[in-house]
């Protein structure tokens, strides 16, 4: 695997190195040494699956306030999405800062989304589906949500959404006053 940083401090693009043959390829999408080597939480408690059946639809931007932060491992294994991270840690010099990148199953790309950001994502084909591996468990009392196009980040997503769902347009803008990392 490589870890590519991407900017934000303690975020990655993970790439799988896969190896191929006449059979197809086979690659590591997880390792607890290598991801413990780069100072990744390597914990993982819980494993979550999202399809999304229309290309255009968004989902996010959300997270987990203390003592349920997370960090998330995102995989999409069908299709393609545009995923966003934003840093909301108030102390990180990169605080207010997002990253995007695309996923897709033939660029074998994930995103490590740490504790202290926001994660979201647009979906670039229809049928998109992601599989995202958590260090948390989730906590609907810590679960916290932004609105995805928050003029305080200013994210600039690969079109307009055509589906959202209501709880994700009704988020509120970020102020850290509203939006506690902590509890």
């Amino acid at each position: 695997m490589k870890f590519i940083k991407t900017g934000l401090p303690d975020a990655y693009i993970i790439e799988m190195e896969p190896s191929s043959d006449e059979r197809g390829f086979f690659g590591r999408t997880f390792c607890t040494k290598e991801f413990a080597d780069q100072g990744i939480n390597p914990s993982i408690v819980q494993a979550n699956q999202s399809k999304s059946s229309t290309a255009g639809t968004l989902r996010g931007l959300h997270y987990q306030v203390s003592p349920q932060e997370e960090t998330k491992i995102v995989k999409c294994i069908h299709g393609a999405i545009f995923d966003v991270i934003v840093d909301i840690r108030p102390d990180s010099p990169t605080y207010g800062k997002w990253y995007g990148e695309t996923l897709t199953p033939k660029n074998y790309k994930m995103m490590y989304v740490p504790k202290g950001f926001a994660h979201g994502f647009f979906t670039l084909e229809n049928d998109s589906e992601i599989i995202y591996f958590v260090s948390q468990y989730y906590s609907k009392e810590h679960e916290r949500g932004i609105r995805w196009n928050d003029p305080f980040f200013s994210i600039v997503w690969p079109g307009v959404p055509t589906v959202i769902s209501e709880r994700d347009n009704l988020h509120p803008d970020y102020s850290p006053e509203t939006h506690l990392i902590k509890a």
